[in-house]
């Protein structure tokens, strides 16, 4: 029996999910520990019944999931309009230690995926979906990049790479406390009296005064509208004249920065980042959710060691760098150490992740007030800056 659900009914349907998955998260502490995302468990307990229906020959279900792209070009446009040139400043040389070492992260864990697929007999594009796109990138990234090697031909890439995403996630919330711990007490680091000036420099920038309305709100559609448009039609050009991929949502993404910055030159209120969070939260719940609910579990079944052995090396991989490279680079203290934690957290799993990782961290040893200005701004849009042309390099590359 074939149970088909078109568009309107899907959309329902992932909200359900999506809520259904929060509230489980509250109900259940382990999944709150590792901060899986409400998408994720719920879209997987969708997926899992689906695959028991059909394996059991008793339902077929087929999802219309046309309308996922526009979910997912919309959240990509929220993340570019997060990416304040002004926020960067504040970070000063920490933060392009950082960021050049997530760029680097990037590139390894391309590097990693695609020679160890190659070693296992796996599609290297497979391998691309368990380095950069699933590890930094997140579930985010696997859904997008996913959907786009399924629609070049290259099976099973979505369900790969989502299933690598979850399990990455739940790495970096294991590994980040205690490599932290470890050199904590190894250095017998303690937090510095730094002045508190930067916390309120960052609420400064990310919000304003102005009250939220429908004509704020609007305004704000206005502009992700606008930025989804023409990064929509520049991501075209630029594949038409290049022959080179570039994902429509990748070229909306890298519109909205600049825009953001350009209407920030001339008057900072008028980009209201509350609605553009809600917004992208939103988008981002309701894309993961379709996708999730329409991943094929069976498909993944005969990669599960291989996926698993290449996944161990990446997380091996990231605590080692993280210890001996990137804690020296930044600085040998305790604020080094914090940055190493939610290093873990997005390098393998997400940037709510990196939060939770550090939140554990500062809730134990004192605060950090450095490393919760740094790793939430690399980790939610500037790694892409590095991240997405070595991905899609990479797609090129083997494609």
């Amino acid at each position: 029996m074939n149970l088909e659900f078109n568009e309107v009914t899907t959309i329902f349907l992932a909200v359900a999910v999506l809520t259904i998955g929060t509230l489980l998260n509250r109900k259940i502490k382990i999944l709150d520990r590792f901060c899986i995302p409400a998408p994720v468990v719920g879209g997987l307990i969708f997926a899992i019944i689906a695959t028991a229906l059909k394996g059991f020959n008793i339902i077929d279900i087929r999802l219309d999931t046309s309308l996922q792209g526009l979910f997912m070009l919309t959240f990509f446009t929220t993340v570019g309009l997060g990416a304040s040139f002004r926020l960067v400043k504040l970070g000063g040389k920490l933060l392009v230690i950082y960021w050049l070492a997530c760029g680097f992260l990037a590139l390894a864990q391309s590097t990693i995926g695609i020679s160890f697929a190659k070693f296992l007999n796996m599609d290297p594009l497979l391998g691309v979906m368990v380095g950069a796109v699933s590890m930094e990138g997140g579930h985010g990234a696997a859904t997008a990049f996913g959907t786009t090697l399924e629609e070049m031909g290259v099976e099973s890439a979505l369900s790969v790479g989502l299933a690598a995403a979850t399990v990455g996630l739940v790495a970096g919330g294991l590994v980040g406390g205690p490599i932290v711990k470890y050199l904590i007490n190894k250095y017998k680091l303690k937090p510095s009296q730094a002045e508190l000036e930067v916390s309120g420099s960052i609420e400064d920038i990310q919000k304003n005064t102005s009250k939220l309305s429908s004509k704020t709100f609007m305004n704000q559609i206005f502009i992700i509208t606008l930025c989804m448009a023409v990064g929509s039609y520049l991501g075209d050009l630029f594949t038409n004249l290049t022959g080179f991929a570039l994902p429509g949502y990748v070229s909306a993404m890298f519109v909205a920065v600049i825009v953001r910055n350009l209407i920030d030159h001339y008057d900072n209120t008028v980009i209201e980042m509350k609605s553009i969070g809600v917004i992208g939260d939103i988008t981002l719940g309701i894309f993961l959710s379709m996708a999730l609910m329409n991943i094929q579990l069976w498909e993944v079944a005969n990669l599960a060691l291989p996926l698993l052995i290449i996944i161990f090396v990446q997380v091996l991989f990231v605590a080692l760098f993280a210890i001996f490279v990137l804690f020296k680079a930044l600085g040998k203290d305790y604020d080094a150490a914090v940055m190493v934690g939610g290093f873990a957290g997005h390098g393998l799993g997400a940037t709510p992740n990196a939060m939770a990782n550090m939140d554990a961290i500062v809730s134990k040893y004192g605060p950090s007030q450095r490393a919760f200005l740094i790793v939430p701004i690399v980790g939610a849009f500037l790694i892409d800056v590095f991240a997405m042309p070595i991905i899609i390099a990479s797609i090129n590359m083997f494609s």
